[in-house]
């Protein structure tokens, strides 16, 4: 029997705002089980000035604020979804929409990521799944890494998948105690904002932190974070970083952006590293996020880690976490579990995701 394919769409908004990725990908079970993708077309919608300063801003809003909001947001990627599937002349079955996340507090059983569902299976006209996170928060879960399951399913010839967003975090499988992911420290939330110290986007392959450096007391500092002496599951929001990250940062005023830039890119490095040189005997690492094409963090993380960072198509670095969001789409579907209690601490494994019809 031919094995069936699942045409569908997957959405990702990360924490650093650059905009709504959109991957059209194709799924099905090879004849052993296992299960394989194909990846077809792919873009990056930036947010208009309005709407991005609005989830800028989406942190300090009063409840009936943040509920526009939601109903703003979610009509903007419905939108971007008829057009998308218009402009390739697509037929996908559904779309899995991460949202955009705006509260993510697991010890107080809250994760928040924003985009009504209906409003986006209405301007789209297809079936939309999103708040992949709230059954495991309500099993007593972080809720994140959501992106395991994927890397388990699609990615397993990998010893490490190392993902490097506006947060870097990691996955691997432990043996006997699963698979294993938690979120590592933040990556282009901080690198970026530095940035934007120059007028810059980000900074291309890293060449300002690569000029910069060394501030040992910064690195110290940051080092000595609360957060990395916890065991996971442990996962990060803005929240952490804006109340424990980037004062550290901001202590260090005299400091050039160049010098700033190069203790941070060292700080995420060794904190990969530390993680890494705690499972000996694993040497391989797919790479992807943003942070991927940062050359010189990519070298640090090489050097310091000791492992084979492998490199990733350009269209897999930048789209990953839309591909595997369309993927834990395909199994929200198929009524199979798409959420690992080994990874998020909860009671049982989950089926998560909402389903809104047209």
């Amino acid at each position: 029997m031919e094995a069936k394919l699942y045409p569908v769409l997957g959405l990702m908004s990360g924490t650093s705002l650059d905009g709504l990725d959109i991957l059209y990908a194709e799924f099905w079970q090879d004849a052993s089980g296992r299960w394989r993708y194909r990846m077809g077309a792919s873009e990056t919608r930036a947010y208009p000035a309005d709407l991005r300063a609005a989830l800028a801003s989406a942190m300090g809003m009063g409840g009936l604020e943040l509920s526009f909001l939601d109903a703003d947001y979610g009509h903007f990627v419905g939108r971007c979804i008829r057009d998308f599937v218009a402009k390739y002349s697509l037929h996908p079955e559904f779309a899995a929409v991460h949202g955009h996340t705006v509260f993510h507090q697991p010890e107080r059983a809250l994760s928040l990521q924003i985009g009504d569902g209906a409003a986006m299976a209405v301007e789209s006209g297809l079936p939309v799944i999103n708040k992949f996170r709230n059954t495991d928060v309500a099993l007593g879960g972080q809720g994140a890494p959501l992106v395991p399951i994927g890397d388990a399913l699609l990615f397993p010839e990998y010893d490490f998948c190392l993902n490097l967003g506006g947060i870097s975090n990691i996955s691997f499988d432990a043996g006997a105690s699963g698979r294993v992911a938690f979120d590592i420290s933040p990556c282009n939330l901080a690198l970026n904002r530095l940035a934007a110290r120059q007028g810059l986007a980000y900074d291309k392959d890293g060449a300002l932190a690569r000029k910069g450096k060394l501030v040992l007391s910064l690195l110290q500092a940051l080092d000595s974070l609360v957060f990395y002496r916890l065991e996971p599951p442990k996962s990060l929001g803005f929240e952490w970083f804006s109340s424990e990250f980037w004062p550290v940062v901001e202590s260090c005023p005299g400091s050039s952006v160049p010098d700033l830039l190069h203790t941070v890119t060292e700080h995420i490095a060794s904190q990969i590293a530390r993680v890494c040189h705690s499972q000996p005997g694993k040497r391989s690492m797919l790479l992807t996020g943003g942070g991927a094409l940062n050359l010189y963090l990519k070298e640090r993380i090489s050097a310091l880690a000791g492992v084979e960072v492998v490199s990733a198509s350009r269209q897999l670095i930048e789209y990953k976490e839309a591909l595997i969001f369309a993927f834990m789409g395909v199994l929200r579907m198929r009524g199979e579990r798409n959420c690992l209690r080994s990874v998020t601490g909860a009671r049982k494994n989950a089926c998560g995701g909402c389903v809104f019809l047209p």
